[in-house]
């Protein structure tokens, strides 16, 4: 099915029409066989997630959103860590091979991006409860001849070399590796071991997986002789153009140890404008007609909008306490000029703090920055204060002397402040 068919297409069931609402359908194998299943009982879906760092990031939210919207409607979600697959790596669309992670650093990962799949779903034995599977459970204990026997006698070099995210890698020069090339006959065993295993017909991704997904399927009916679907979300941008996820500081992790929650609550408060409506539909749980109403706002009150978005999305991820927490302390910081105690920090060399650094630098080594380049040009440009205070030379020398209850404040424009401390 097309992506223009299958994301406007009249459906009948409860998920397959807020899912299309929401705007979480790009591609559907069979929309209409798979809206008809779910009018006639409950389906199993999963995603899988590669452990690639020790936590997901907001690139990966609107999957966990589609997992609990297959939960809501009395479905049942499964997550899928990948604990087999990322000892290879997922190579679609990427430039380069991953380099390998050694079994520490797996287990390491695999542990966080359970806490981060745990805060957002539940997990349990009722009939819609998520199921938290492994790969690693399965595909470890593969024999290779086995799979070639069994798995490979059903794959298509041609049709593999076919696949957008193989050509693109083939075209560059460092090429695809055979351990990469393996990645997608995974992939689709997974899919054959998730149906036997727990009854999954349904393999939701991102737009990029649907090679994968449409491999997956095909080894299933090949195999067992079931249906079984798939269904891809689109890969999301902002209006102006960029990706989700990226800061000047990096990914915007999930973990509040590697952001912390006011930061994370932040990059929401930060949507442009022309993004309201639709991050309210893909990232919050708010109704749809709720979501229309705030998308609707005049002038400055989309603001406001934009405030509830930042909480409503933190709470999935951290809890409401910590939502709302971040909210009161952006509210204190710009709104009422304190300088609250809650606001993110960051740690830099205590010597340099007591020697004294030009102010450029603190700006770049406290991350509020990219470099000592962009550092400059924000203060040129009037956008950085140092205590509540506006920058106007670049090589102001910061010190210790300046801290007030052991800590610097640092403003990046209006949005964003962050305390700065000795290590």
């Amino acid at each position: 099915m097309s992506q223009s068919d299958a994301a406007t297409m009249e459906y009948k069931s409860p998920f397959m029409r807020e899912a299309a609402a929401r705007g979480y359908i790009f591609q559907c194998t069979d929309g209409a066989a798979l809206d008809e299943a779910m009018l006639n009982g409950s389906v199993s879906g999963y995603i899988g997630f590669d452990p690639t760092a020790d936590s997901l990031h907001v690139g990966h939210v609107m999957q966990v959103m589609i997992l609990r919207l297959l939960q809501k409607h009395g479905h049942r979600p499964v997550a899928l860590m990948g604990g087999g697959t990322a000892k290879i790596g997922d190579p679609s669309f990427r430039e380069e091979a991953r380099a390998l992670m050694n079994d520490e650093t797996l287990s390491h990962n695999l542990l966080g991006v359970e806490r981060c799949l745990r805060q957002m779903m539940t997990f349990g034995d009722g009939p819609s409860d998520a199921v938290l599977a492994n790969n690693a459970e399965w595909l470890d204990a593969l024999s290779y001849i086995r799979l070639l026997r069994e798995v490979g006698v059903h794959f298509s070099v041609n049709r593999m070399l076919s696949f957008d995210s193989v050509r693109s890698r083939l075209e560059r020069e460092q090429g695809l590796t055979f351990l990469e090339f393996n990645y997608s006959i995974l992939q689709s065993y997974d899919f054959r071991e998730l149906s036997r295993r727990y009854g999954v017909s349904l393999q939701l991704g991102g737009s990029d997986q649907w090679g994968n997904i449409v491999s997956g399927i095909d080894l299933v009916r090949r195999m067992d002789r079931k249906s079984v679907w798939g269904l891809t979300a689109p890969l999301l941008t902002t209006a102006s153009g960029a990706k989700m996820g990226k800061t000047a500081q990096g990914a915007v992790w999930l973990s509040k140890e590697r952001l912390p929650v006011f930061d994370y609550w932040q990059y929401w408060r930060n949507t442009e404008d022309a993004d309201v409506g639709r991050f309210l539909r893909l990232f919050t749980d708010l109704p749809l007609e709720e979501c229309a109403r705030l998308e609707s706002l005049p002038g400055s009150e989309i603001n406001e909008a934009k405030k509830i978005l930042a909480t409503e999305a933190t709470t999935l991820c951290h809890g409401r306490a910590a939502a709302e927490e971040a909210a009161e302390a952006a509210r204190r910081t710009f709104e009422e000029g304190a300088r609250a105690e809650t606001l993110p920090e960051r740690r830099v060399d205590g010597a340099l703090l007591t020697e004294g650094l030009p102010v450029f630098r603190l700006f770049a080594e406290a991350g509020l920055t990219a470099s000592n380049g962009e550092a400059r040009r924000l203060i040129r440009g009037g956008g950085a204060r140092v205590n509540d205070v506006v920058v106007k030379d670049e090589n102001q020398i910061v010190s210790a002397a300046d801290m007030t209850e052991g800590a610097i404040k640092l403003s990046s424009g209006r949005k964003t402040h962050v305390l700065v401390r000795a290590e």
